[in-house]
């Protein structure tokens, strides 16, 4: 069975700077949109962007939000909880992996504007997988940190997973 480290290594993951997990970025368009003809989006941007992505026991996908949709893939490893909280107060909660038969996921859309974090669920392997795509691409400048008291004040209901994706507050 593979390890994390085995992963990481034959990858040539990388710790993700700001977000928590390692990551590398495998596919950046060439082509950019102008900004100007995007909602949301100042500058231009690329067409698209991919990455794999991994999570373990020490680390979470911290609360964050994006202005563009996100598509997260599952290839392998245990299952991946995901807290979404959405502009219009609700939340929503899923499970990125591979059992469909208890209602887990191989992919999961989070739209643009829908603060978002991960964390990784105790299995066997002792990581998590995944792979996301966004268009337009993932820009640095973009990428909003989720503050534990304003999410928790907005969203009580998720209070705890908020608690756990924010480990610095």
């Amino acid at each position: 069975m593979l390890s994390a480290d085995d992963v990481i290594r034959a990858l040539d993951l990388q710790p993700h700077p700001i977000e928590g997990g390692y990551f590398r970025e495998t596919y950046r368009s060439a082509g950019q949109f102008p900004g100007d003809i995007l909602p949301n989006f100042a500058v231009p941007r690329s067409v698209g962007t991919a990455i794999y992505y991994l999570l373990t026991p020490r680390a979470v996908s911290e609360m964050h939000r994006l202005p563009g949709d996100e598509v997260f893939h599952f290839y392998l490893g245990d299952p991946v909880r995901m807290l979404q909280l959405h502009p219009d107060g609700s939340h929503r909660t899923l499970t990125l992996g591979s059992d469909l038969l208890t209602g887990q996921v191989p992919q999961a859309v989070v739209p643009g504007g829908v603060w978002q974090g991960s964390h990784l669920l105790t299995g066997p392997h002792g990581y998590a997988l995944l792979g996301a795509t966004m268009a337009p691409g993932f820009d640095y400048a973009d990428y909003a940190t989720g503050g534990r008291t304003d999410l928790t004040a907005r969203w009580p209901a998720a209070a705890d997973l908020i608690e756990r994706l924010t480990p610095r507050g």
